[in-house]
């Protein structure tokens, strides 16, 4: 499997925010986020191949760390998911596995981590055709919805992309309480301003705001 990095943390999104957790993240995207935060594993992807057994090799030399995080660019790509989510359940880890919800694939998973690409994730140039045409599936995120432990994470820049939200929401008819509503940004202070609006959307929704910890405890930075 192509990966382009692995590291140790606590998890900075989502409903398990703030536990240790191991992450793995694979490269390679079908996507092309005009905001991304990981160009690395899309925009211009860089790695190197792991075998199945260093990988979990690494993974056991952090005993304490139950929680393991599969992640990307988009990890449902690579055909080893499957037999690397195995071999995290066979040594009794919590999985995560981090999505935007275009591919499907049987995985062993505890908690499927859907991150579904609005429009405002749509870049300008020669991706925008392609990204556009990708970034929701309804039937694939239906059935993960259906099929798994779920969250479903929003990447919010402005009023604007709250119709949109909850478009998808109701086609796949998630709790509300499942429903994670992020400020997209990579600065502390960015992040500040629109989380002051968002938490009001949460309060008349009934959604989950979510924060980026490792954001507001490290800033915009590899390996946190």
């Amino acid at each position: 499997m192509r990966l382009s990095e692995v590291f140790a943390t606590i998890q900075g999104e989502g409903v398990l925010s703030g536990v240790p957790s191991l992450f793995i993240r694979t490269t390679g995207c079908n996507l092309r986020c005009r905001w991304c935060d990981t160009p690395y594993t899309s925009w211009n992807p860089e790695g190197e191949d792991w075998p199945l057994d260093r990988i979990i090799n690494w993974v056991e030399g952090f005993p304490l760390y139950r929680h393991v995080v599969v992640t990307g660019g988009e990890p449902m790509l690579p055909d080893e998911i499957g037999s690397l989510c195995r071999e995290l359940r066979t040594s009794g880890r919590h999985i995560t596995i981090e999505t935007a919800g275009t591919i499907y694939r049987d995985v062993a998973c505890d908690l499927m981590s859907i991150s579904p690409k609005l429009a405002n994730s749509t870049p300008d140039g020669a991706w925008a055709e392609r990204h556009e045409s990708l970034r929701l599936q309804g039937s694939i995120l239906r059935r993960l919805v259906s099929e798994y432990s779920y969250q479903l994470k929003f990447v919010v820049c402005s009023p604007d992309d709250l119709a949109e939200i909850k478009a998808v929401v109701d086609s796949t008819a998630a709790l509300p309480e499942r429903v994670l509503l992020m400020p997209e940004g990579a600065q502390p202070e960015i992040l500040r301003e629109r989380a002051r609006w968002l938490v009001e959307v949460c309060k008349q929704t009934g959604y989950r705001y979510c924060p980026r910890l490792h954001i507001e405890l490290w800033g915009s930075r590899r390996g946190v």
